[in-house]
C-alpha cells in the first residue's frame, strides 16, 4: 500500500554555510577518535547540510515526487521525518514535494521493487534486502559505502514485550522455549524483524560475542572485530539449533508477515505471552495501549539491528529526481534527523541523542550481523534462503 504525503517544497539551496557547518560540527563532536573509517563517516556527516545548499540550486517543478518504499514499522517515523524534509525546502522554490510511502515485509519490499514498484528509495529493514534489489540490476554497486555506517543511519536492536507484572517470568532467551509459553514473531521469510528476531535468538543461545556500540570504545571495538572475523563457529551450535527447532514449532502459534501486525496480534488482539520485535515497536505498544498492560524486558544480550537505505539508481535516472532522493537520504544523518530517530526509539548514530534518550534507549551488550555470521548473505543462505534452516525446521500447524 502506497501512502500519500503532500508537503510544501521550499528550496533547500540558499541554507547557510554557516548554519551547516555548526550542525556538521555536532556531529563531528560526537564522533571523535573512532578510527579511519570512522573518521571517514563523520566527515561525511559534518558535510551534509552543506552539501543539501549546493546539491539542489537548480529550480525545481513545481511538484517534485519521491517514493520511499520502507519496513513494516517506520510509518511514525518516516511521516515526522518527511514534514522536517519538506521545511528544509519551504521557503525558496516555493514548489512542493509529494512524498509516497509504502510499508510492509522488509524481503516483500525489496521483491516489490525487483517486480516494477518506482521505488526513488528504499529505507529497508536488513542490507539483504537492497542487495537482492542491487542483484536485480537496479542499484548500482558500492551503495553501502556512499553514506556513513555502511548507509545505516540509525539502528535498533530486537527485545520482549511481555504482560504487566511479566507472569510467565520472561527474563532470557531460553525463556522463549519453555513450555507453555506463547511468543508473537514476524515471519523471517518475510519481515525483517522476523530475521533480526530469528538471528537474535539462535546468536544468544550460542553464546555470540556482545559489545556496547552506545560508547565510543564499544563501538571500536564492535568495528574492528567485525573486520577481522574469519570463522563463525554459531552455525555448527547444536544448542542453538535445537532452541530454533523448538520455538518456530512450539512457542509460535502465528507468524506474522511483518513487524506491525506481530505488535497488532499480541497488544490489540490479546494473543500470546510474549512480543519479540524491534524495539521501536515495543515502545509504541506502551504508549498506544498504555503502561498498565505491558512491560519490556531487555535480554542480557541481543542483535545490533542495522536497517539501511539506498538510493534505487534505475528509477532516479528515468525519473530525473536523483538530486532529490539523495540529499533526502543525507537528511537521515543531520542533527534535526538524529533528534526525531531517537524519540520514535531507534536508536540514532549520533551519540550525543543516543545518551540523551538513555533512560528508554538504555545500553546492552549486542553481538552483530559481520561479526557473528560473516554478514547477511552468509546469514540468509544459511538460514533463510529457499531450503536453508528455516525452511527444514519448521512445521506450520495444520
Amino acid at each position: 500500500m502506497i501512502r500519500k504525503f503532500a508537503f510544501s517544497l521550499g528550496g533547500f539551496a540558499a541554507i547557510s554555510a554557516v548554519v551547516a557547518a555548526r550542525q556538521g560540527r555536532q556531529f563531528a563532536k560526537a564522533l571523535p577518535n573512532l578510527g579511519a573509517r570512522s573518521f571517514r563517516a563523520a566527515v561525511w556527516i559534518s558535510c551534509l547540510t552543506l552539501w543539501f545548499a549546493a546539491a539542489l540550486l537548480p529550480a525545481m517543478s513545481e511538484e517534485a515526487k519521491l517514493l520511499n518504499v520502507s519496513y513494516d514499522p517506520t510509518r511514525e517515523l518516516y511521516t515526522e521525518i518527511n514534514a522536517l524534509f519538506a521545511e528544509r525546502y519551504k521557503s525558496h522554490t516555493g514548489a512542493s514535494v509529494l512524498f509516497e510511502q509504502s510499508h510492509g515485509g522488509s524481503s516483500k519490499q525489496a521483491r516489490s521493487v525487483i517486480d516494477g514498484l518506482q521505488a526513488d528509495v528504499v529505507t529497508l529493514a536488513l542490507a539483504w534486502d537492497i542487495i537482492a534489489i542491487e542483484r536485480a540490476g537496479l542499484i548500482k554497486p558500492g551503495w553501502q559505502e556512499k553514506l556513513p555506517y555502511n548507509s545505516c543511519p540509525y539502528t535498533s536492536t530486537v527485545g520482549f514485550l511481555v504482560r504487566k507484572g511479566n507472569p510467565k517470568n520472561i527474563k532470557d532467551w531460553k525463556d522463549l522455549t519453555g513450555p507453555n509459553v506463547q511468543v508473537i514473531v514476524a515471519n523471517p521469510k518475510t519481515s525483517g524483524a522476523g530475521r533480526w528476531a530469528f538471528l537474535a535468538l539462535f546468536g544468544a543461545v550460542a553464546g555470540a560475542k556482545t559489545h556496547d556500540p552506545s560508547t565510543l570504545e564499544g563501538l571500536k571495538e564492535s568495528q574492528a572485530a567485525a573486520r577481522t572475523a574469519r570463522d563463525f563457529p554459531v552455525y555448527d551450535n547444536a544448542e542453538a539449533r535445537a532452541a530454533i527447532e523448538t520455538f518456530y514449532n512450539h512457542n509460535v502459534p502465528v507468524l506474522d508477515t511483518g513487524a506491525r501486525g506481530a505488535t497488532v496480534t499480541f497488544a490489540q488482539k490479546q494473543l500470546g505471552d510474549v512480543l519479540l520485535n524491534w524495539e521501536n515497536e515495543l515502545w509504541l505498544a506502551l504508549d498506544e495501549f498504555g503502561k498498565d498492560k505491558f512491560e519490556i524486558v531487555y535480554p542480557p544480550s541481543s542483535i545490533l539491528g542495522e536497517p539501511p537505505v539506498a538510493v534505487v539508481d534505475e528509477v532516479v535516472d528515468k525519473k530525473g529526481t536523483r538530486d532529490l532522493a539523495e540529499a533526502y537520504l543525507k537528511f537521515l544523518y543531520t542533527s534535526e534527523a538524529q533528534e526525531t530517530v531517537a524519540q520514535l526509539h531507534y536508536r540514532p548514530r549520533d551519540v550525543d541523542a543516543l545518551n540523551k534518550y538513555s533512560a528508554e534507549l538504555p545500553p546492552i551488550p549486542l553481538f552483530t550481523i559481520d561479526e557473528t555470521y560473516g554478514g547477511w548473505v552468509k546469514a540468509h543462505e544459511a538460514f533463510f534462503a529457499g531450503g536453508a534452516l528455516f525452511d527444514r525446521i519448521y512445521r506450520p500447524a495444520k
